[in-house]
């Protein structure tokens, strides 16, 4: 039998003292504080009385730092999957309310609903979805989760939902070490349907997302 449950965890808390779009961008792993919301999010799924059978992660530091307490919990050496990386953005490196406010930079904020300022968000639910189907199909029993990002995770929220990819980044409803819980009942487009979600590490200073 397939999966029983699919949880997509976002990083924790990420070292970013200049506060710029860390992206891609090597070299940028949990803070103190974000590997205690790593594992927050762990300590969530298990008393919750899941039992995580199969592990994947982003390749970027912060999402591999955050999936090892998922590891040592359940015993599981996690798989890095490139589906589910961060999208990538021209302002990588940059403090945004500087990068919006240089004329130079217009051209990239001309189509919000694409976004004209980095990879289409339609190709990052896409990626996403495909890498849960699967780790969905490759899991005889128990849970999957994945460790990602949050423009990923919510547009996967979107999707499932059969609602609009053209949003906000404001309007993510996708906290730090957030887990999103998704069951595969065989409707809606997707065939997934997203049955919890919680913020058990509460907050922390969510800044550098995509």
């Amino acid at each position: 039998m397939p999966a029983s449950r699919l949880h997509l965890v976002r990083h924790g808390e990420v070292h970013n003292p200049t506060r710029v779009l860390y992206e891609r961008i090597e070299g940028f792993g949990l803070s103190d504080a974000g590997r205690g919301m790593a594992r927050a999010a762990a300590d969530h799924v298990a008393e919750s009385g899941r039992q995580v059978t199969s592990l994947v992660c982003s390749p970027l530091q912060r999402a591999q730092e955050s999936a090892e307490p998922f590891a040592q919990r359940f015993d599981l050496e996690p798989l890095v999957d490139e589906r589910v990386v961060e999208p990538w953005n021209a302002f990588r490196g940059k403090r945004m309310r500087r990068a919006v406010m240089n004329p130079l930079n217009w051209r990239h904020l001309v189509d919000p609903s694409k976004p004209s300022w980095g990879e289409p968000f339609a190709e990052i639910a896409y990626r996403l979805l495909e890498a849960m189907e699967a780790a969905w199909d490759a899991t005889d029993d128990g849970d999957v989760v994945i460790v990602s990002h949050q423009a990923p995770i919510w547009l996967a929220h979107l999707a499932i939902a059969g609602q609009k990819l053209a949003h906000s980044p404001t309007t993510r409803r996708c906290a730090l070490s957030s887990v999103t819980s998704f069951e595969r009942p065989g409707t809606g487009p997707t065939g997934f349907a997203e049955v919890a979600y919680a913020e058990p590490a509460g907050t922390g200073i969510d800044l550098g997302a995509v």
